[in-house]
């Protein structure tokens, strides 16, 4: 019988996934326009906000994680964490030099207001990797299946441009406007009024159980060496996903400022939510590949795809142009994701969830986010990107092109971790042949049939061998498909 997920159960990942994609998004993308518009132009100060909220992002996450284990419930740390994370996004509404002047009139508003939004980012940070982050994701490892978890997370994956999309179509006029205040205001009453929902809607699994043992033990227990051997694959799937994160954020992170001030694109809202709307469509449809074509394939494939947008946007000007060049980029990057994710979720113990939503944040959050835009920020002051304000002729830093360029050099560094994974598939073959071979000397153990797949002097090559044995590969390349490590 065919695996599927309940009603309930898509509406809340759809549901959840949304919107706390739409809160990550504010801290993402608009705390930086926000920084950017109202406070000061140095791109460093943007890249200082995202590193510290990382970090903060990943010690919550590790902490939370784990005691949502210890406790066995995923639902109250979602539903009672939105709530809070919505009033956290209406309190940068309340952050302006305006205010800073008035409440500390003798200190520099712009430093004051810089160092006060940093931190309000960081308190932010720290509900919401508790709420999405450790509980949520948890929860998404908890009630689906690897027969089920490629469809969730070709769904998730799109969420985050689901959110970008839903932004700019209704709210980022707002900002335009400078209606920061009308902006933060209803984004964080929609986050809280979901947290709501949640105690209605979300219910934990039934499998999931509160965990015993010493809970600082626990916390450090993906760290150790002995389990990194372990879970070896897994590791080498996180590290991958790291190399895209870095990739992804040198220009995520100032891609608003991108558009509307080195191309002077200003009304961008229909192009990106043509991006959006476009690569969401293909990450969809490619979810129902997954299954069906060897990861082999597909993951070069989504290499491929995001390398090819991203020398496109390099030289990309035009809004046409634009367009075409990131829709292809964001596909690839879609595309690299969604098998990755449903791989880490596959290989994820299954008694350490928790415990591992905080690792996987080291790789997917923390390097990234703290490596990043640092990236972006470097390759724009190097390459002198300036635009002239046309009412006061002020001269401003703005993102270059370099970004684009800067990311595909990344993403490109991906083959390191999937090379080590194909080396120790081939090492696997190799033991194999060396056990089946030691037994032949074995007298207890009956000699090798003349028609059998292994020859009697057990000398052809590995690849000789393996092609020797079809049905053995099928089945080896069945399993691999299984675990995302084909």
């Amino acid at each position: 019988m065919k695996e599927k997920l309940g009603a309930r159960v898509w509406l809340s990942i759809i549901l959840f996934g949304l919107v706390g994609q739409i809160a990550w998004m504010v801290e993402n993308m608009y705390l930086n326009v926000y920084l950017y518009k109202t406070v000061t132009y140095d791109l460093n100060a943007t890249s200082a906000m995202v590193a510290s909220s990382a970090v903060v992002a990943t010690l919550v996450t590790l902490f939370a994680g784990g005691f949502s284990d210890r406790l066995g419930k995923r639902k109250l740390f979602i539903s009672i964490g939105y709530i809070f994370w919505g009033a956290s996004v209406f309190a940068f509404a309340l952050i302006t030099k305006k205010n800073s002047e008035k409440l500390f009139p003798s200190a520099n508003a712009v430093a004051l207001t810089t160092v006060m939004i940093i931190v309000m980012d960081c308190i932010m940070t720290a509900i919401g990797s508790t709420a999405n982050d450790a509980a949520f994701n948890a929860w998404i490892t908890d009630v689906t299946t690897p027969n089920t978890r490629a469809k969730a997370e070709g769904v998730l994956q799109i969420m985050p441009l689901a959110a970008l999309l839903v932004i700019f179509g209704i709210f980022d006029s707002f900002t335009q406007k400078g209606q920061w205040m009308l902006f933060f205001g209803v984004l964080g009453a929609i986050t809280t009024v979901m947290g709501v929902v949640g105690l209605f809607l979300i219910k934990d699994s039934p499998a999931l159980q509160p965990k015993t043992g010493r809970f600082l033990k626990e916390l450090v227990y993906g760290f150790r060496p002995s389990v990194v051997a372990k879970n070896r694959d897994l590791y080498l799937i996180y590290a991958a996903i790291c190399v895209i994160g870095i990739a992804n954020n040198i220009y995520m992170t100032y891609l608003i400022i991108y558009v509307e001030y080195f191309l002077g694109i200003k009304d961008y809202v229909l192009m990106l939510g043509a991006i959006l709307v476009l690569s969401a469509v293909f990450s969809v449809l490619f979810g129902f590949l997954r299954g069906k074509i060897s990861l082999r394939i597909l993951l070069p494939t989504s290499i491929a795809i995001y390398t090819a947008g991203g020398l496109m946007m390099f030289f990309a000007r035009n809004i046409w142009f634009v367009s075409v060049s990131g829709i292809i980029m964001m596909t690839g990057y879609l595309w690299e994701m969604a098998l990755l994710s449903a791989s880490m979720r596959d290989n994820t113990p299954k008694d350490k969830v928790g415990h591992f939503q905080g690792i996987r944040m080291v790789f997917s959050v923390l390097i990234p986010m703290c490596v990043g835009p640092f990236i972006g920020a470097y390759v724009s002051s190097t390459s002198n990107g300036v635009y002239v304000d046309p009412s006061t002729g002020a001269e401003q830093p703005v993102p270059t092109n370099y970004i684009f360029l800067a990311a595909v050099i990344v993403n490109i560094l991906i083959i390191i971790p999937l090379a080590f994974m194909l080396a120790k598939k081939r090492n696997r073959g190799e033991k194999e042949l060396s056990d089946t071979c030691s037994q032949t000397d074995n007298k207890d153990i009956a000699p090798v049939a003349e028609d059998s797949a292994l020859p009697a002097d057990c000398t052809p090559s590995v690849d000789v061998y393996l092609e020797s044995r079809k049905k053995e590969t099928k089945k080896e390349d069945e399993t691999m498909n299984s675990d995302g490590l084909d």
